[in-house]
This record gives C-alpha cells, sequence and structure tokens, in this order.
C-alpha cells in the first residue's frame, strides 16, 4: 500500500564509506535493473517508496537491507526534496513505467546520510538493484532522478557535522594516523589544509588519544597512531 492516490513519499539515502587503502571516500551507488536491451541501466543512490503504515526511520533501514544488505546504521534526516518535476525526465520515466505501479503520481523524498567503516560491511544487492558498489566521490557519474543534488546536500551536511559534531571520525578505522584524518578532512571539505596548523588544532581535542602503537606494514616510516572516544556528556 502506498501513501496515497495522489502523492507517494519515497526514501533516498546517501551512504558515506572511507577507503582506507586508497584513502578516498566513497558513496555507495546501486545499478537500476535493465529496463531494455537498448538502454544502458543507470547508477542511483538506494532509494524506495515508504509503506502506508511504515515510520520514516524505519524505512530508510529497510531501504538499505533490501536494496545493499547493510543494517543497524546511523541514519540522519537531513532535506525533503519535492520539486514537481524530479522525475520527470524521460530516461527515468521509462524505469518508472516498467517498476512503479503509478509511474505518473508525484513523489516526494526524503533524503538520509549514513557514514560507515567499509570494513565493517559487506555488500548484497537484492530487489530491483543489480549491483551495489562503492564510488569515488571525485567519480561520482550522471544519476537517476536528482540523486546528485540530493547527493551533493548530503555532503554539505556532512561538512556542518564534521564541523559540530567530528561525525568525521567514524568514516575512520578505529586506529588511524593524523595523515589519514587530515587527509579525510581535505577530501571531505575539498581543500587543501595546512598540516603544521591542522595538527596544532587537532591535538587539542580531548576526544583524541594517542596510542602506544604506530603503523605496521609500511614502506615509509610508522606513524603513530591514534583513535577517538566521543566524550559521552
Amino acid at each position: 500500500m502506498l501513501y496515497s492516490n495522489y502523492l507517494d513519499i519515497s526514501i533516498d539515502c546517501v551512504v558515506f564509506g572511507f577507503d582506507d587503502n586508497e584513502n578516498s571516500l566513497k558513496v555507495l551507488l546501486i545499478e537500476q535493473e535493465r529496463i531494455s536491451d537498448t538502454i544502458d541501466p543507470q547508477k542511483a543512490l538506494p532509494g524506495d517508496l515508504v509503506l502506508k503504515e511504515e515510520d520514516f526511520d524505519i524505512a530508510a533501514n529497510r531501504v538499505l537491507q533490501e536494496l545493499t544488505g547493510l543494517t543497524g546504521l546511523f541514519l540522519k534526516q537531513f532535506y525533503a526534496f519535492g520539486n514537481p518535476q524530479r522525475l520527470k525526465h524521460e530516461k527515468d520515466q521509462n524505469w518508472l513505467q516498467k517498476y512503479r505501479i503509478n509511474p505518473e503520481i508525484r513523489i516526494i523524498t526524503l533524503g538520509y546520510y549514513s557514514i560507515i567503516r567499509m570494513e565493517d560491511y559487506k555488500l548484497i544487492p537484492s530487489s530491483f538493484a543489480s549491483k551495489a558498489e562503492w564510488v569515488d566521490i571525485d567519480e561520482i557519474p550522471n544519476l537517476a532522478f536528482d540523486h546528485n543534488e540530493i547527493l551533493e546536500m548530503a555532503l554539505e551536511n556532512l561538512r556542518i557535522d564534521t564541523i559540530n559534531n567530528n561525525i568525521s571520525f567514524e568514516l575512520l578505522p578505529k586506529k588511524f594516523t593524523l595523515a589519514q584524518l587530515q587527509n579525510l578532512h581535505e577530501i571531505i571539505f575539498d581543500k587543501e589544509l595546512d598540516k603544521r596548523n591542522f595538527r596544532k588544532f587537532i591535538k587539542k581535542m580531548d576526544e583524541l588519544i594517542p596510542l602506544n602503537e604506530k603503523q605496521k606494514g609500511v614502506y615509509h616510516k610508522p606513524a603513530q597512531l591514534y583513535s577517538y572516544e566521543r566524550n559521552s556528556k
């Protein structure tokens, strides 16, 4: 059962992950089911309609579980997207005509974003997602619907929460170097940061815990490792 005969509400999820091996910020995308032999499938954010009696947060968790196999993630609702023309492009209508009962109905989307440590999760695409994959933030293609706009707004919210709530630490491995931390911040804010000033600022944080450990298996001089313990107050 859908939300009404005139309007549907959907959930789209932007999931950010940090690739420790490549030192790169990734976004989780799905590949839609192919609609014909002549039209290439589009990439999109994981998303689906909200069921009539379903809570929005529960719907967001269901969407990720059904389309990617991910469960138990932190999710934050950050914006509602309601442009009446957001689904009217021909490429999107072709897909909707095949996979939606009422393809012409207006849909308002609630955007959620999540951050995860990529090594902790395994992608298992299902439902109408033929593939789920991590794509570098700098290599995002033209996505289905208005998903590029949704992604950009999610990234802006990630920046705000990095400044106000230190949310970026949730992307890092549990033990990390200051170089990894700075690199992640440079990717998130899309600008180069002065190494000396960045480390001076970061080391003032009570939540940053220096460990009596160094990197292993590296070809350069091993760097000290740190952890982050969020203040519960």
